[in-house]
């Protein structure tokens, strides 16, 4: 039996349930990516190109976005030039001690680690906002900090590596972002695609910028690329960051804040399994015990913070309200 033969009432659910599915599905495929995302960085830099690399993602990612807002005819207002331009320093922070984090640690770790970032949100916007959060959200947060000490040492009671402290310095920052963005665009109307192409151009300003007094050059490190580099290259400016936040957008007109955090929220998962079975990360029993810690602390820090949160809601200018998920706001 087809859907066309199915009474119109049973009919508009199966459509229902198949256009929730394929959100989902896209919302998982992003996950996937940014949980990916932290191995293909470490393929492509070492601590002299990485300012080269994120000057070039940056600017191609920038330059794609600007496309499609000069292809909607809007123009970008003042306000969203000086709120993208705070936001993209802060991101442009972030970018810097992820990618030189990535440098000095094994993929799982940066991905793992970067993971706290659900946790320190709230931990912000309470002290900001005065709010207090429930009382078992701070055992959640103590049980993810554990996860990272023991996946940071693999059981070892060592200092934790150069590149996992950038990693959660990034953490700190893409924290201090997100909590940014909400008291910088919760009362006013903007557009979220020209809002993210001023803070991509911001980041691609800065980056370029930089690269002319530290590391290699931008074209000599494209011309190196090779084949294979230059793959992984648009598979980061591509599907991480362009494909990524399409998908963002449309996921939050189309289905539940939760359900968009929840399905986002899948990232550190997909970057362990990807750490562990494609980059072959050496985890020892504590290390994996640590990984399950963090999982299950931000997990629950999550539900907790969800349940106690009314829902957010962001303004758009199209007159479509974009109920943000907490957590979420994040342009890899």
């Amino acid at each position: 039996m087809s859907c066309l033969t199915l009474p119109s009432d049973r009919r508009w659910a199966v459509l229902t349930f198949l256009a929730r599915s394929r959100v989902d599905l896209l919302l998982l495929l992003v996950a996937a990516s940014w949980g990916s995302t932290y191995l293909a960085a470490k393929e492509l830099v070492s601590d002299g190109s990485v300012v080269a690399l994120l000057a070039a993602r940056m600017t191609l990612a920038a330059a794609i976005l600007a496309v499609l807002v000069a292809l909607r005819r809007s123009r970008i207002t003042p306000a969203e030039w000086r709120v993208g331009g705070t936001l993209g320093a802060l991101l442009a922070a972030v970018f810097a001690l992820e990618t030189f984090g990535i440098a000095h640690t094994s993929a799982t770790n940066a991905g793992l680690i970067i993971s706290l970032t659900i946790v320190f949100t709230p931990l912000l916007e309470s002290a900001v906002t005065r709010r207090r959060l429930p009382r078992w959200f701070l055992l959640a947060c103590a049980t993810a900090v554990g996860g990272v000490a023991l996946l940071a040492g693999n059981g070892a009671l060592r200092p934790p590596a150069l590149g996992d402290l950038l990693i959660l310095a990034a953490a700190i920052v893409r924290a201090v972002h997100v909590t940014t963005m909400h008291r910088l665009t919760g009362r006013q109307s903007m557009d979220s695609l020209r809002l993210t192409t001023v803070q991509l151009g911001t980041c691609a300003a800065v980056f370029a910028a930089a690269s002319l007094f530290y590391g290699v050059p931008v074209p000599v490190y494209m011309a190196g690329l090779g084949l294979g580099g230059g793959m992984l290259f648009l598979y980061l400016v591509l599907v991480c960051t362009v494909f990524a936040f399409l998908v963002q957008t449309l996921a939050v007109r189309r289905t539940s804040p939760s359900r968009v955090s929840l399905l986002l929220g899948t990232e550190p998962v997909w970057a362990a399994v990807v750490g562990v079975t494609l980059a072959n990360d050496v985890v020892t029993l504590p290390g994996y015990v640590g990984i399950i810690l963090i999982l299950a602390g931000t997990a629950w820090g999550r539900t907790l913070e969800q349940r106690a949160s009314e829902r957010v809601v962001i303004p758009d200018p199209d007159g479509i309200p974009q109920p943000e998920a907490p957590g979420t706001a994040k342009v890899m």
